[in-house]
């Protein structure tokens, strides 16, 4: 099973994304996660937090055999977009450190605030995995 990035005919490339993604098998919806570790500790910042919670999807999604691979998309919703975007050059290197290259449909979402108040990112995700 290969996920195939859907890319319109005459639209830029995106940067660090997909515009969509096809697949067909078993579908893992992994609820949002936050930046803590299984103690329950916050990484420090922003990217850190990215990172962690990044890293707790794969956890989730090892449950199941998948691993990044298998991701067709991912829902972030940050409190502060200034926050992202001031952190974009260091956000790419921590991604691809635990997603690699793989890179699926996303959507980010500027909230208000997050359940725990230490959060300042939560990301969600759908993956394919092979039936």
């Amino acid at each position: 099973m290969s996920l195939t990035a859907l890319q319109p005919p005459g639209w830029p490339a995106p940067r660090g994304y997909s515009n969509g993604m096809a697949g067909t098998g078993r579908v893992v919806l992994v609820g949002g996660q936050i930046g803590w570790d299984a103690a329950g500790a916050f990484a420090a910042g922003f990217v850190p937090q990215v990172a962690q919670a990044l890293r707790n999807i794969l956890a989730v999604l090892a449950e199941a055999g998948g691993g990044p691979e298998h991701i067709a998309r991912l829902t972030w919703f940050v409190v502060d977009m200034d926050e992202y975007r001031g952190s974009l050059a260091s956000l790419g290197p921590a991604y691809r450190a635990v997603m690699g290259r793989n890179f699926p449909a996303m959507s980010l979402v500027a909230v208000t605030a997050l359940v725990e108040p230490a959060a300042r990112v939560e990301i969600e995700a759908t993956a394919i995995l092979p039936a």
